[in-house]
């Protein structure tokens, strides 16, 4: 199940988040990158999920590498602690687009996103650089637990990518 594409307001939120890069011959990231350590971390410091994990992208080098975040939002903040660092989701309008079916087929729904942001001339907040295309916040928000709704195809994900002010 594929929607339009909407335009939401968000306000910035605190976040626990495992940076990490991966080379883009790589880029089906393991499920269990990052999440792991940030469960954990909860558990740890009493702290409360405000939402679902997500992969933040924050850089994307088509030929070489891109840098990613394993991230969830937190009802309060939290300390640092080892991998887990801490910061601010930022607030402003989002380009935001709920899909339903398997994780594989997330690279052409977010063609279809970018399509959309062209048409619509409404551009993403992100800065081209030599070393690659910089977002502020580029998030794949996985709404659905696996574990919990075994069938790929009732999976739900959303992705919400900040618009240029």
């Amino acid at each position: 199940m594929l929607t339009l594409p909407e335009i939401i307001e968000r306000p910035a939120q605190p976040y626990a988040f495992v940076p990490f890069t991966v080379r883009m011959d790589q880029m089906q990231i393991p499920a269990d990158q990052g999440f792991p350590q940030l469960f954990a971390y909860l558990d740890t410091h009493g702290l409360e999920a405000a939402g679902a994990p997500f992969y933040n992208y924050r850089r994307i080098d088509m030929t070489d590498t891109l840098d990613v975040e394993a991230g969830i939002p937190l009802v309060g903040a939290g300390p640092e602690d080892g991998e887990v660092r801490t910061g601010m989701l930022p607030a402003g309008r989002f380009m935001t687009l709920a899909w339903r079916g398997p994780y594989d087929a997330l690279e052409k729904v977010t063609g279809m996103l970018v399509g959309w942001s062209r048409q619509s001339g409404q551009p993403f907040d992100m800065h081209e650089a030599e070393d690659g295309d910089h977002f502020a916040c580029r998030l794949e928000i996985y709404e659905t637990d696996p574990s919990a709704v075994p069938d790929p195809q009732d999976w739900v994900t959303t992705l919400s990518f900040k618009l240029r002010d």
